[in-house]
């Protein structure tokens, strides 16, 4: 009796795209191309053109860009854990986000919740960096994660990392006066220290003083990331202070990641044109997205990256930084995607005239000329269609005066 099972081994195929964001692509895949991909989930190949078994589900791309999925380095989404956390699929897959990481929702006493009931039900790829303050963002900016040495435990934070070294990839403190009151830069040094001993990069939210931006830089090292890098409030503003934003060219120079963190008050436009019209560009672009930013001046992440496109970062960068430079930066770097074997992991997605009113942080309006239109997401064998999230009340006209 013959056995042998007939079953294709073909999956689905994505035809008609543009490729981007893999770095050097062979001159055959110059064009438009199509991805195999088989019931593994994993890059069967990838050519101008494929065929493939009858049985196998077509996405038809339709000449959309292809770029490695979008990695969202800054959220909170440690849903029913903390007052301002969503729900992971409202900004993951369907946003166009393959990768989504909590920036300290959760510490060492509530981690273990963040794990089981968020991340192993979803469907995005989870990560997350462990929240110095043992309690996490229970009652966020109601009752403070730091207000003293009574809120770390050392011990208990480094069994939470070791137990969940496969899900934490850092440590994250937020250093700013409405925070830690008088603590000033001691909790990023503390947090440092851990850094250092866990073998984990730390992330530090910077606003207002105290801590200075100056001095959380002096104490960061290669790998460490800095969070809400163009925010535009006074005293943590890199526009205000010539002195610190050469320490911010220096601090990225030596390998301190600068991450977007837009936030509902922590980017500026003003902030980040100045800032990239002297070509310094972020490292990763984040949402910072929450239960208060996101239908405020956040949206999503293709919003986001939409803000950077406008206010003069290339393509290239836009992409690179919301997708593979993220991974690399938590040290889950993507391996060479379109080649056989690799696990499937992409979005797809236009990019489309606009005249989209935006805000930034500080309420700033400003009409977008371009915008990412995220339309489908893949993640191992599957697929799921995704959008653009936008108010239902969002004029689509500017009355700014001009486009950012």
């Amino acid at each position: 009796m013959n056995t042998h099972n007939t079953q294709s081994e073909e999956a689905l195929l994505v035809k008609a795209v543009k490729p981007i964001g893999f770095g050097p692509v062979p001159d055959t895949l110059n064009g438009c191309i199509d991805v195999l991909i088989g019931r593994n989930g994993q890059v069967i190949r990838s050519a101008p053109e494929i065929r493939a078994d009858s049985d196998v589900e077509v996405i038809n791309g339709n000449r959309c860009w292809l770029s490695p999925g979008w990695t969202d380095l800054h959220t909170h989404i440690w849903y029913g854990g903390t007052d301002i956390s969503i729900r992971p699929e409202i900004c993951g897959l369907s946003r166009g986000v393959t990768t989504l990481v909590d920036a300290g929702s959760a510490g060492e006493a509530n981690f273990h919740g963040l794990r089981e009931l968020i991340i192993d039900a979803a469907s995005e790829d989870i990560f997350a960096f462990l929240n110095l303050g043992s309690i996490g963002l229970v009652a966020c900016n109601r009752v403070s994660e730091l207000t003293g040495l009574a809120s770390v435990d050392i011990d208990r934070i480094a069994a939470t990392v070791d137990a969940n070294r496969d899900l934490i990839v850092g440590l994250k403190v937020r250093a700013s006066g409405t925070i830690t009151a008088g603590w000033d830069i001691a909790p990023v040094k503390l947090a440092k220290k851990l850094g250092r001993i866990l073998k984990l990069p730390i992330m530090v939210h910077v606003g207002e003083p105290l801590p200075l931006y100056d001095d959380v830089l002096k104490t960061l090292g290669e790998g460490d990331i800095i969070t809400h890098c163009f925010n535009g409030k006074i005293g943590g503003s890199i526009l205000e202070d010539e002195e610190l934003y050469r320490l911010v060219e220096a601090s990225q120079q030596r390998g301190v990641v600068m991450d977007v963190g837009h936030g509902g008050a922590s980017f500026s436009f003003e902030v980040a044109k100045a800032a990239l019209s002297n070509k310094l560009l972020p490292d990763t672009i984040s949402t910072d997205i929450h239960k208060r930013s996101m239908p405020g001046s956040v949206w999503d992440m293709s919003t986001t990256m939409s803000k950077l496109l406008s206010l003069g970062m290339p393509l290239e960068d836009v992409i690179r930084a919301s997708s593979t430079r993220p991974r690399e930066v938590i040290r889950r770097p993507y391996p060479a995607m379109l080649e056989a074997g690799a696990r499937a992991n992409f979005t797809l997605f236009e990019i489309n005239d606009s005249d989209l009113i935006v805000r930034d942080s500080k309420g700033v309006p400003s009409a977008l000329k371009q915008v990412f239109d995220p339309r489908f997401t893949v993640l191992g064998a599957q697929h799921w269609t995704a959008s653009r999230y936008q108010p239902a009340e969002q004029s689509p006209r500017c009355t700014c005066g001009g486009h950012v």
